[in-house]
């Protein structure tokens, strides 16, 4: 499968946006993605683009490699996947009706859609 995030639309199940069309574009070619991030980073990032975009819901990404994870603190409300240490792919979800858990706790079932925020060190 290419990098090209339109060639795997066809597969998608997940709806992915972007913060901005700056992000959009480092994501929307491997040349971009590459010269972004550097091409160790840019290929664990397409990896877990792919994961992302043919997972039904945000509940599957919990058994693929990546750690997905709830951030705390500042970072409340988003969502983290490993990249390359110290690298974290961030994310929101971005459905219309975002369902908790009556314990607070986002309900990953019903995350179907979201937002790719940055590429960062979350410990920094």
């Amino acid at each position: 499968m290419s990098l090209w995030i339109d060639e795997v639309r066809c597969n998608q199940l997940m709806e992915i946006t972007f913060k901005n069309k700056k992000l959009q574009k480092n994501f929307n070619t491997s040349k971009e993605l590459i010269k972004a991030y550097g091409t160790n980073r840019a290929r664990k990032i397409k990896a877990r683009l792919d994961d992302l975009l043919n997972a039904p819901n945000l509940e599957t990404m919990k058994h693929l490699p990546g750690r997905c994870h709830e951030l705390q603190g500042d970072k409340k409300g988003q969502l983290s996947l490993d990249v390359e240490h110290p690298y974290r792919l961030l994310f929101e979800p971005s459905n219309e009706d975002i369902q908790r858990k009556p314990d607070g706790g986002l309900d990953w079932n019903s995350v179907t859609a979201v937002i790719i925020v940055s590429v960062e060190d979350t410990h920094d």
